[in-house]
């Protein structure tokens, strides 16, 4: 099988590990720069005098690592990809959703999912009625398309909170998302990864003193943790709701149980696979196999 990897960064973590794991199991394994293929499908424009090639590399199974800033070119190659039938770890559909933190939490509330008590604000005159919605001080502010931290603030007063959301309008980001602090997470929060219908590894993230924000890019530790039934389940319904073959589902603890932070469609390899030492690579692999598998089952028209 020929299976193509959407990255800009060949030589990153994930990409050489998925690289990796295609050819051990004897597969044909091509890096697709991104924007070279948006661009090749006339998405984003060319540089004066440069020359593209006009069709995209032909794959039987795309793996896509569309990073935050190229969301809306990667889904539309993507969407080339999956037009001509080419099995994918995530439809582009999905790709944008789940990148969309406002679109991703009313998908997930619509399903009855358990999620922090979340207000939208798009100015400051309905700041007063989102605190109160989210049961007050601290509140966590934050971007919709943040990724790894960034975009998140912890507010905790009117004035700080006021400062913060007058910094995000001016630098365009309206509307934004007001949400309770979950102070009995202690700093700590659940990274499952999911691939098809399992749960493939878990690790429990805790965040730098003097920090909230559980990201291992801004110096949290991590360690493997076997998740509860409850909290499995729920990422599992998550990542199935998304429609997302491959996702890494994040999960607060809280009093009232697990409560889904978000669910990310390009999750990344290294700080998970070093920490439960679980091959993930190799199962993403194996799922890509077994859709087209079942793409091959299906009766033709």
């Amino acid at each position: 099988m020929r299976i193509g990897i959407l990255s800009r960064g060949p030589t990153l973590y994930s990409t050489g590990r998925l690289v990796e794991a295609g050819q051990r199991r004897g597969h044909r394994v091509l890096v697709i720069d991104t924007m070279q293929a948006a661009r090749s499908l006339g998405v984003v424009p060319r540089a004066s005098g440069r020359r593209f090639n006009q069709s995209l590399p032909r794959v039987d199974a795309i793996i896509p690592r569309i990073g935050a800033s190229i969301t809306r070119y990667g889904v539309a190659v993507v969407h080339k990809y999956e037009s001509r039938g080419v099995v994918t770890t995530a439809p582009s559909q999905a790709i944008a959703q789940s990148r969309d933190k406002l679109r991703s939490l009313q998908l997930m509330q619509s399903a009855e999912l358990p999620t922090p008590k979340t207000a939208i604000v798009s100015n400051l005159g309905e700041l007063a009625a989102a605190i109160d919605a989210v049961n007050g001080f601290p509140i966590v502010i934050k971007i919709l398309k943040g990724t790894q931290g960034k975009g998140v603030i912890l507010a905790p007063n009117l004035v700080t909170a006021r400062a913060v959301l007058s910094i995000f309008f001016r630098h365009g980001h309206k509307p934004i998302l007001v949400q309770e602090f979950i102070d009995e997470a202690d700093g700590r929060d659940l990274r499952l990864l999911i691939v098809g219908n399992r749960c493939i590894a878990a690790m429990q993230r805790t965040a730098p003193q003097g920090d909230f924000r559980a990201n291992l890019h801004r110096g949290a530790t991590s360690t493997r943790i076997r998740p509860d039934e409850a909290t499995e389940e729920l990422a599992l319904r998550a990542a199935a709701l998304h429609r997302l073959g491959v996702a890494g589902v994040d999960i607060i603890p809280s009093q009232r149980g697990p409560l889904l932070l978000e669910v990310n469609s390009s999750p990344g390899l290294e700080g998970i696979e070093n920490t439960t030492r679980t091959d993930i690579a190799t199962e993403v692999v194996r799922y890509l196999e077994e859709c087209a598998r079942e793409k091959q089952r299906r009766p033709t028209r």
